[in-house]
């Protein structure tokens, strides 16, 4: 089921302010309320969603921005999910899962649309997970990674506690010291909410007759073709035991200057392809590496290719994004989360 991305796109419907027509919102309303009883059922002997949790708390967000009731047996099974730790979460960090659910959470107790029992329950569940939230933060002031922070931002500004809490001045400072690493659309969709202090639940308040007709498209100017050819060391590593030598590869790749982490990639593996493979997904905040060598991600060991910049720098850019210069040093480490 496509459940988070038809979450997502009934947000940025109701963001848009819609047409008076709302035979269309209701189809896809409808749809999405399917979406959400079809990743559930599918998945029943495994107890989790066959997507994710993170997809299926922004359903359930969707359908509270949109004030549609949802089941209580719904409800529950998110509540079920933030106590076995979010042991699904395929397409997000364990941070973007905790942060849309509680979104959804504290939405879901705004709009009244359950119980007094239930709600007391859904506050407390988002109230724990941003004190783990807090707990947790890194000292580069990111709430799990640069990407997931912007969500874990909104959970504090839809709570109203965002002005007293430490923590949430460091992330937004930490975001303003990295905002080129937001230069795809969904990235920016999730970041510019959280700079200008608001939170997905802010668009159900819109008074759409009031808004200006101001968007207007924006060109980018093509960027510079750079001239010649660069040199970029690449290195693969992987933990022992899984790889008792520890550095499996480590080689000179060239490619065109200015060309992209991407680009260097599958220069590499066109270069010696014997040596080196890679693979990609497909993700809402782009495209990531889920394979190096024949080494998968697997979500159950909790594990992912790290990106890093010699000799320990995390990279915050996505592999189609980041431009390598020319005698860099770039490594690929399987890490754990």
């Amino acid at each position: 089921p496509e459940t988070g991305r038809l979450a997502l796109y009934l947000l940025g419907l109701r963001a848009a302010c819609p047409s008076p027509d709302p035979r269309p919102q209701r189809l896809l309303v409808t749809k999405l309320k399917y979406y959400l009883e079809e990743d559930w059922s599918g998945s029943r002997q495994h107890g989790h969603p066959l997507t994710s949790y993170y997809q299926y708390g922004l359903g359930v967000l969707a359908l509270c921005v949109h004030r549609k009731r949802v089941r209580e047996e719904v409800i529950r099974r998110l509540l079920k999910g933030q106590h076995h730790g979010w042991k699904l979460h395929s397409d997000g960090s364990a941070t973007d899962t905790a942060a849309v659910v509680a979104l959804a959470f504290t939405c879901l107790k705004r709009e009244q649309l359950l119980g007094s029992k239930l709600a007391k329950e859904l506050q407390e569940a988002r109230d724990k997970v941003m004190r783990r939230m807090v707990a947790e933060q890194g000292r580069d002031g990111f709430f799990g990674n640069i990407y997931s922070t912007p969500w874990a931002m909104q959970v504090f500004i839809a709570s109203h506690t965002c002005q007293a809490q430490p923590a949430y001045g460091r992330a937004m400072a930490a975001l303003l010291r990295n905002l080129n690493a937001f230069t795809i659309t969904a990235t920016m969709a999730q970041v510019l909410p959280a700079l200008h202090g608001r939170s997905y639940l802010d668009i159900m308040s819109m008074h759409c007759q009031e808004e200006l007709d101001t968007l207007t498209p924006i060109i980018p100017e093509p960027r510079a073709e750079v001239q010649g050819n660069m040199t970029v060391r690449l290195v693969v590593e992987c933990p022992k035991p899984q790889c008792p030598q520890g550095q499996v590869y480590n080689r000179l790749v060239p490619a065109p200057a200015g060309a992209s982490l991407l680009d260097v990639l599958r220069a590499a593996a066109a270069q010696e392809p014997q040596d080196f493979t890679f693979d990609t997904q497909e993700m809402p905040q782009g495209l990531f590496l889920s394979g190096v060598m024949g080494l998968e991600t697997h979500q159950h060991r909790r594990s992912y290719w790290q990106i890093l910049t010699h000799p320990s720098t995390s990279l915050q850019m996505g592999i189609a994004e980041y431009r390598p210069h020319d005698g860099e040093t770039l490594i690929l480490r399987l890490s754990k989360w």
